[in-house]
């Protein structure tokens, strides 16, 4: 399925050059390992040349590590991503942990350097606990993708962001202000409290809400769903208990916008208290229809999951090797080019509401 304002934003990218500002414990693996004759591949941009004429491998091998592994937004991305590797006669596949604590996607990138994977694909739960054994997985040739969530810089190759983080942010807050007529109490429903996606948006939010139009709105409390569904309900239903003034809940996380609207749908709140945030239009449309909603907003999570299979791929032929200013073609999507720091934009969010939501199906 191809978003139907793919090709538009995806000509805006081009026209702006892409530039960088857009979820089980096994023992440690030892083995067979990749060949690392040559050379330290952490050295990503200084020693590696790129060639932007080398074909796409075949054969190639990725994986996607996602947050958590049930999160029905990565799913999305993921098989998206592993039907592209199919496109350039790879393979691709999925795993991760259950949960979204800071530590548990440690053991699965050990396994998949033990795997041989020519390259990973992590959307990290912590931008610092996951680096040493990424580090161990570029000395050993694999390629490294953050996407949807960054590692830190030196952890990866490349980051596939879904749109300008600071869009992001400030957009949530510009839509819910309208919807609040720029007074009143509101507050976050977050994912974890180490995921650098979700308190980079945070900032950029709290950034906006210090501009002028917003003096009569305020900030009232962060809580963190843990990007669990039963966990976020619980926080919805605690924030609204512990701010009878609350005028809105924003969830920049599409389980805990999910969670959110369907405690305020059951409940005397509905009508009352508006939710906005990220959610998938799937997700959200019951919500849409029935008024406990407004409006959200998101990317679309199956490009994401695509750009970042091909980035992986075109990393592991030598077409690129992440630096600033290197393009490289992702199938269908066209052409492009690497911003700061390794970043690539994959194009702006689109606001869903009751006119466009069926237009949609992801």
């Amino acid at each position: 399925m191809t978003h139907p304002h793919a090709r538009t934003r995806r000509a805006a990218f081009a026209a702006t050059a892409v530039a960088g500002a857009l979820a089980v414990t096994l023992t440690g693996c030892g083995g067979t390992t990749k060949d690392d004759s040559s050379g330290d591949a952490n050295a990503k941009t200084s020693d590696a040349k790129a060639d932007p004429d080398a074909p796409l491998k075949e054969g190639l091998k990725v994986a996607f590590l996602p947050k958590q592994i049930n999160n029905p937004y990565s799913k999305i991305v993921n098989k998206a991503g592993i039907e592209a590797a199919e496109e350039y006669k790879g393979t691709g596949k999925e795993v991760g942990p259950s949960d979204a604590k800071a530590s548990s996607q440690v053991s699965y990138i050990n396994t998949l350097i033990q795997q041989r994977q020519d390259a990973i694909l992590i959307a990290a739960n912590d931008p610092k606990a996951v680096c040493g054994p990424l580090k161990q997985a570029m000395k050993q040739d694999i390629k490294v993708v953050a996407y949807d969530s960054d590692t830190s810089k030196d952890c990866r190759q490349m980051f596939i962001n879904q749109a300008s983080s600071e869009e992001i942010g400030r957009s949530q807050i510009q839509h819910v202000a309208k919807q609040m007529d720029y007074k009143g109490e509101l507050a976050i429903l977050s994912a974890t409290q180490n995921a650098t996606n979700q308190n980079t948006w945070i900032e950029y939010m709290k950034k906006e809400l210090k501009k002028p139009e917003y003096k009569d709105m305020k900030l009232v409390d962060t809580r963190y769903g843990n990007d669990d569904d039963q966990k976020s309900f619980q926080e919805a239903q605690g924030l609204l208990k512990s701010h009878p003034k609350l005028k809105a809940i924003v969830s920049p996380t599409t389980v805990g916008i999910a969670a959110a609207a369907r405690y305020v749908s059951s409940s005397s709140y509905k009508g009352k208290v508006i939710v906005n945030g990220l959610g998938t239009p799937n997700q959200m449309r019951k919500y849409i229809k029935d008024g406990t909603v407004e409006q959200f907003s998101l990317w679309n999570p199956e490009e994401l999951g695509y750009l970042g299979s091909y980035a992986a791929a075109a990393l592991a032929s030598g077409q690129i090797t992440g630096a600033e200013g290197e393009k490289f073609k992702a199938g269908k999507l066209g052409e492009y080019e690497i911003g700061k720091d390794g970043e690539v934009i994959l194009g702006p969010p689109t606001v869903f509401d009751k006119k466009n939501i069926d237009d949609f199906d992801f």
